[in-house]
């Protein structure tokens, strides 16, 4: 049994038209939702052998303040392949993971995040989780999937179970959508 959690970096920022995409920073309401998110993990008891992420500022400022929240920290390791990746390429990135690995937690981007759990969990009228995904995924989301397999080369289209999915939200009203 292999366990895949997915985070999706949290609200970055937009003030300064100057910066690259990759080099912006999470904004304060981002900070709050990572945090949130690491007290949630931490209630749960969710933990990780292993931690991937894309080098992008805002997830490592996300990666930051969930390991402030969830009181321990997350050392990942960095591929940029992540940065901004369609969801075959985040496959690619999980199959090579370790098989010593149990639980990984990959740190990303959209729409690459949502599209590589609607190819990995089968549409089913048994999936109202995997509906809300496909509805949204919002940034500082988590979700979480379980596979029958051994191997992280053996993972597949539909050949996950949607086991948990959190938005920040679900944590705090008021790290919804801002309704102005």
């Amino acid at each position: 049994m292999k366990t895949l959690t997915l985070l999706r970096h949290a609200k970055s920022g937009w003030d300064d038209p100057a910066l690259r995409d990759f080099d912006r920073p999470l904004n304060a309401k981002g900070k709050r939702a990572a945090a949130a998110v690491g007290r949630h993990w931490r209630s749960l008891g969710l933990e990780f052998d292993h931690v991937i992420a894309s080098p992008a500022v805002r997830v490592a400022e996300t990666l930051e303040q969930v390991a402030g929240g969830y009181g321990s920290d997350l050392p990942a390791t960095l591929d940029r392949r992540i940065y901004l990746a369609s969801a075959v390429t985040l496959l690619d990135v999980v199959r090579e993971l370790p098989d010593s690995v149990a639980s990984a937690l990959l740190v990303g981007h959209n729409p690459g995040l949502e599209d590589l759990v609607l190819m990995l969990v089968p549409d089913t009228d048994q999936a109202p989780q995997r509906d809300a995904v496909e509805e949204k995924l919002p940034t500082a989301s988590t979700v979480r999937l379980s596979f029958a397999i051994d191997r992280w080369a053996d993972a597949a289209a539909n050949g996950a179970v949607l086991d948990l999915f959190v938005r920040p939200r679900d944590l705090d009203a008021t790290l919804g959508p801002d309704l102005d």
